[in-house]
C-alpha cells in the first residue's frame, strides 16, 4: 500500500511538472508554472521513500521523482547564485547615474500604510511604485511623499490595480496607458537622472490567470507582449517595473525578456520572491524590474512585510551605458517576435469581445 500511495503522489508531481509544457492559457494549467520551487522539494523529499520502498511499483516513482527534480531544477537554478550574474555588479561612484526604484504591492485592503511609508523614509528611494493601491492609500501617500518625492501620476482605483508613482526625479512627458482592458492603468514615463540622462520607465500590473480574475493567462501575456515589442522597436534605455503575476522562469515572462531584450537583475542572485508574504511555504517572485542592457546593479533586496499579501522589494540601477558590452542581452528568434506578436493581437481582439 505505502509503495502504491508513493508512486501516486510522485506521478501527480510529474503530471503537474508535464502539465506546465502545455502551450494553452488557461488559467489552471499556467498556474503549474508557479510552484516549481515547492515541486521540487516534495520530490526531494520523497526520494528516500522511494529508495527503501518495496514493490514493483517504487520504481515507477523513484524515477518520476527524479524526473520531477530534473525538470523543475532546470528551470528555477538561473534564479539561484549557482548561476552567472545576468545584469552586472555597478562599480563604486557614479551615484548621480544612479537611481533607487521601491516597488510595494500594498494589496487594497491594507490599512498598515504607517509601516510602508516608514520603510520608504528609511531607504528614500528615487521611485516609489504602489501597485493596488486606493483613494486612501493616496491619501496616506500624499501626506507623506509630496514634499520629497514631487513629481507623481496617481491612478487611484478600487478594482485592485489602483497605481501611484512617486518620484524625486523629474519625470518626461508622463502618461497612462490601458493596453488591453480598460480597467487595468499601466504608466508609461521618462525619468531624466541627476546626471541629466534621460530613460524610459513602464510600470505595469497586468490581470492574473486566477479564478475571480481570469480564466486564461491571455491579457496577462498579450499586456507583457506589446511591451516587450514596444522596447524591442525603440530600445532606447529603459526600466520595467511592477507585479507582473508571473514568476520570472515563467514561458511568458522570459519570451517578453527575449523579444524586449530586457535583462533580469535577478539571475544569478536569488529569487527574491514577494508572494505570499504570511505562507513562507508558498512564495514566489511575482514583482519585478528588468533592465535593458545599459543599467549595471548595486543593490536589490526584499523588504519587510507591511501587511500586504506582497513584501516590497528595493533595487539601485546605475546607468552605465558604457558597460552595455557586457551583457549577454537575450533576443528572441524570428518565430517568437511572431508569437509576441499574435499574442498581443488576440489579447486586443478578445478583449474588444468581452
Amino acid at each position: 500500500m505505502i509503495s502504491i500511495l508513493y508512486t501516486a503522489l510522485a506521478l501527480l508531481l510529474l503530471a503537474i511538472t508535464l502539465a506546465a509544457r502545455l502551450r494553452v492559457t488557461w488559467w489552471w494549467i499556467r498556474i503549474a508554472e508557479f510552484p516549481r520551487v515547492q515541486l521540487a522539494s516534495v520530490a526531494l523529499l520523497l526520494l528516500p521513500i522511494g529508495a527503501f520502498a518495496d514493490g514493483p511499483w517504487s520504481w515507477v516513482g523513484l524515477g518520476a521523482c527524479l524526473l520531477v527534480v530534473a525538470i523543475q531544477l532546470a528551470y528555477v537554478l538561473p534564479w539561484t547564485p549557482l548561476w552567472p550574474v545576468q545584469v552586472k555588479a555597478a562599480e563604486p561612484g557614479n551615484d548621480d547615474r544612479c537611481l533607487t526604484l521601491l516597488i510595494a504591492n500594498v494589496l487594497t485592503p491594507n490599512r498598515n500604510a504607517r509601516d510602508l511609508i516608514t520603510q520608504i523614509h528609511d531607504h528614500r528611494p528615487d521611485i516609489v511604485l504602489t501597485l493596488e493601491s486606493d483613494g486612501w492609500w493616496q491619501e496616506q501617500l500624499d501626506d507623506a511623499l509630496n514634499q520629497e518625492w514631487p513629481h507623481a501620476v496617481r491612478i487611484p482605483l478600487d478594482n485592485l490595480y489602483g497605481m501611484h508613482l512617486y518620484s524625486r526625479l523629474p519625470l518626461i512627458s508622463p502618461r497612462v496607458e490601458w493596453l488591453i482592458q480598460d480597467d487595468i492603468p499601466s504608466i508609461l514615463t521618462g525619468v531624466r537622472l541627476r546626471c541629466g540622462d534621460e530613460i524610459r520607465f513602464h510600470a505595469l500590473h497586468p490581470r492574473p490567470p486566477a479564478p475571480g480574475e481570469s480564466k486564461e493567462s491571455l491579457w496577462r501575456d498579450a499586456e507583457l507582449m506589446l511591451v516587450g515589442r514596444a522596447i524591442h522597436a525603440d530600445p532606447v534605455p529603459t526600466l520595467v517595473a511592477g507585479d507582473l503575476n508571473d514568476v520570472a522562469w515563467s514561458r511568458t515572462t522570459r519570451l517578453f525578456c527575449r523579444v524586449s531584450g530586457m535583462l533580469d537583475p535577478r539571475r544569478g542572485r536569488g529569487m527574491f520572491s514577494t508572494f505570499h508574504a504570511r505562507y513562507p511555504l508558498l512564495r514566489w517572485p511575482l514583482d519585478h524590474v528588468f533592465t535593458s542592457e545599459h543599467f549595471t546593479l548595486r543593490e536589490l533586496k526584499r523588504l519587510d512585510g507591511f501587511g500586504s499579501d506582497h513584501f516590497p522589494i528595493l533595487s539601485t540601477l546605475c546607468f552605465r551605458p558604457v558597460r552595455a558590452d557586457e551583457h549577454d542581452t537575450p533576443e528572441a528568434e524570428q518565430a517568437e517576435h511572431r508569437k509576441a506578436r499574435k499574442t498581443a493581437r488576440e489579447g486586443k481582439v478578445q478583449e474588444q469581445q468581452e
